[in-house]
């Protein structure tokens, strides 16, 4: 557990121990991450660049608590994942983590508002309060007066805002996007990518999965990963 309120923010959002991450066993073992160390500090934006193959995506599962490593240690805001059974990782993921995906993820016959409020719904917080959450979370996004829109009327980029809305809407301590431009145009991504420079400046933390590298210079740092390590942490912007 983390120490007293006060302390908070001197703990890290990230802190990856020497982690490891093999399937399979004996010859047929596949070592998809090795000794992977890595801290992400709150307010931090670092972009985690790496090809097909490289370990990216599996580093992305454990840090999203979809999968555990087989050896080493993560602690996701100052807790321990390990420590926890399988119901109280949902619920840290419900919580602490917003995901953003490439293929935008929301369900396609309801509206921006209903998408966003979902998240909500599933941790039992209050109507008015999810009203409320929703309508805040779709305003710092620019797509307040797309609130009755449903997917197949939005542009790409309006719907990967949307996406951004309903990531921020529980508060979580790490915003972790996989691969959130592969889908756009180059002026929705531009678009984008000032939307999540907008929600740094503003103290967001932020781990970015790219293979693009002109998205990760967009980034305070990038991390590369190689065949299951982390090869290069490098600062992005001057």
């Amino acid at each position: 557990m983390t120490g007293p309120a006060g302390d908070q923010q001197d703990v890290p959002v990230l802190d990856v121990r020497r982690m490891s991450k093999v399937y399979g066993e004996g010859d047929t073992a596949v070592h998809a991450l090795r000794d992977v160390d890595l801290v992400v500090r709150r307010g931090e934006y670092v972009a985690v660049v790496g090809q097909s193959g490289s370990g990216k995506s599996t580093l992305l599962n454990i840090l999203g608590c979809l999968d555990v490593p087989t050896s080493g240690r993560y602690l996701l805001d100052g807790l321990d994942v390990a420590d926890l059974d399988e119901r109280q990782q949902s619920v840290l993921r419900n919580r602490q983590i917003g995901f953003i995906f490439q293929s935008f993820n929301l369900i396609p016959r309801t509206t921006a508002f209903t998408n966003v409020e979902l998240p909500m719904v599933y941790a039992g917080i209050s109507r008015r309060l999810r009203r409320q959450r929703t309508s805040a979370a779709l305003d710092l996004v620019g797509l307040s007066g797309r609130n009755d829109h449903r997917p197949n009327e939005l542009s790409g980029g309006q719907q990967q805002r949307v996406a951004v809305a309903r990531a921020l809407v529980t508060g979580p301590a790490l915003l972790l996007a996989d691969e959130p431009t592969g889908n756009l145009d180059s002026a929705s991504t531009e678009d984008v990518l000032g939307l999540f420079d907008g929600l740094h400046a503003a103290g967001r933390t932020i781990v970015l999965i790219t293979h693009d590298h002109e998205v990760a210079e967009r980034a305070d740092r990038t991390v590369t990963v190689t065949d299951g390590r982390l090869t290069e942490q490098a600062g992005a912007r001057p």
